[in-house]
């Protein structure tokens, strides 16, 4: 962790949905360097506030800090593209949106590391992987320094997640971060430094890696 201020910050987050509380006062920092993993229970309020931090949800209360001039990759768990486009065609207006200098080359670039079909067929003709791999590849548009990741790995073949995993790493050691919602316990075990467990909205532990208690968690979502 480094010193200063945190690159993105929850502050007494939360989030309602009429009458029902999906997040409750949630107190979270990131880092430079962090992988932070979301864990827990399905409901328990992570896809909230992946949402919220990545500004495509508005909270209810309390507020989200980001560093000033803060690029944010998001690939939210349902993949957010446009069906009747292209792989190439969905990257290139995702890229001249996030303002790459070169939206044509920033596609070319995206299509190759993460296997995706080049041609015309719409993207909505794509396998799940595949979806999946489009939804990553539009995240990591502009320069992004921190990601938000909900559920990433849930449709990718191993050696996906590997370059997946590979990538994070280099962006983190740049002095970025990775923070991902998942329900693969095992791979927060390989991939975390930090992790955040929710429950019912509220945050139940957040902490380093190795203080992490698996079998609480576990718990969780008995």
């Amino acid at each position: 962790m480094s010193s200063g201020s945190p690159l993105l910050a929850a502050r007494g987050t939360s989030r309602s949905f009429g009458k029902t509380a999906a997040l409750d006062a949630v107190e979270l920092e990131v880092w430079e360097g962090d992988a932070l993993a979301l864990v827990g229970p399905n409901g328990a309020g992570k896809s909230t506030l992946l949402s919220i931090l990545a500004g495509a949800l508005e909270p209810s209360g309390g507020d989200v800090e980001r560093r000033n001039g803060l690029r944010v990759g998001w690939a939210p768990q349902r993949p957010a593209q446009y069906g009747r486009l292209s792989a190439r065609e969905n990257l290139e207006l995702f890229a001249r949106l996030e303002g790459e200098p070169d939206p044509k080359a920033a596609a070319g670039r995206l299509l190759d590391e993460f296997d995706l079909p080049g041609e015309a067929a719409p993207s909505s003709n794509l396998s799940v992987g595949n979806r999946q791999r489009l939804n990553l590849a539009i995240a990591l548009l502009g320069d992004a320094e921190v990601l938000l990741l909900d559920e990433p790995t849930a449709a990718l073949d191993p050696e996906q997640r590997r370059r997946l995993w590979e990538r994070a790493a280099a962006l983190r050691e740049a002095g970025g971060a990775v923070v991902f919602a998942t329900q693969n316990l095992d791979e927060v075990e390989r991939v975390a430094d930090r992790v955040a467990a929710l429950r019912d909205g509220g945050l139940v532990f957040a902490g380093p890696a190795g203080e992490y208690d698996r079998s609480q968690t576990e718990s969780l979502f008995a």
